[in-house]
């Protein structure tokens, strides 16, 4: 894969906007029997998601690259990921506990992001000793929460979404190994665990 591909699709499918891409998806495309809440209000939804997991962690890893603690905010070095991961794990958290607290919001909201929480603690506590692919971990546990939302709604139609879904994925696993970001055995350890976190956490959950 060209390089400069690579770095837009890494960038573009960077995992703190991947909650914003799936919420989206879950907002205007789930049907009606499944989203009580109004249509003319759901952007509200959407805008929280984007700035309590995408706005906040960014700029809190801005700022720790501004006063040293990280080198980058892409964390290539397995050391300085900690940190960073720790504060969107809890950010995250706390945006399930926001969703699940506003009784106008329909329960698939804060099920759906409490599974993203778990995905994100998980990539915390294995970069402790290994550097997986949050990328990875990120894309296996989006198609992995499509499925799952297609199993409990067929009338939603999900198969183009989540036919798009493994698309990306393969471009996204393949980029990260074209920058040479991860090893193999870190790109495909991510996206299964993701993958089998979101199905098995939604089994439990579910059933």
């Amino acid at each position: 894969m060209n390089r400069s591909l690579a770095q837009v699709l890494s960038v573009v499918f960077h995992p703190l906007l991947l909650p914003t891409y799936l919420f989206a998806v879950i907002l205007y495309y789930m049907p009606a029997s499944l989203l009580t809440l109004p249509l003319r209000v759901r952007w509200v939804v959407l805008a929280m998601i984007f700035f309590t997991t995408f706005i906040i962690p960014g700029a809190a890893a801005a700022a720790m690259v501004r006063f040293g603690h990280l080198d980058s905010v892409e964390m290539h070095k397995r050391s300085q990921r900690g940190l960073p991961l720790l504060f969107t794990g809890i950010c995250y958290a706390t945006t399930t506990y926001l969703l699940y607290r506003e009784s106008a919001y329909d329960a698939i909201f804060y099920f759906v992001m409490g599974i993203i929480a778990a995905s994100v603690f998980l990539t915390f506590a294995v970069s402790q000793f290994w550097k997986i692919s949050a990328h990875s971990i990120g894309m296996g546990g989006c198609l992995g929460l499509l499925l799952v939302l297609n199993s409990m709604a067929p009338d939603a139609m999900l198969i183009l979404p989540i036919a798009i879904a493994i698309f990306l994925t393969g471009a996204v696993l393949s980029a990260r190994l074209a920058l040479h970001a991860h090893t193999p055995a870190q790109v495909y350890a991510g996206f299964g665990s993701g993958l089998l976190l979101a199905i098995t956490a939604a089994t439990v959950a579910l059933y």
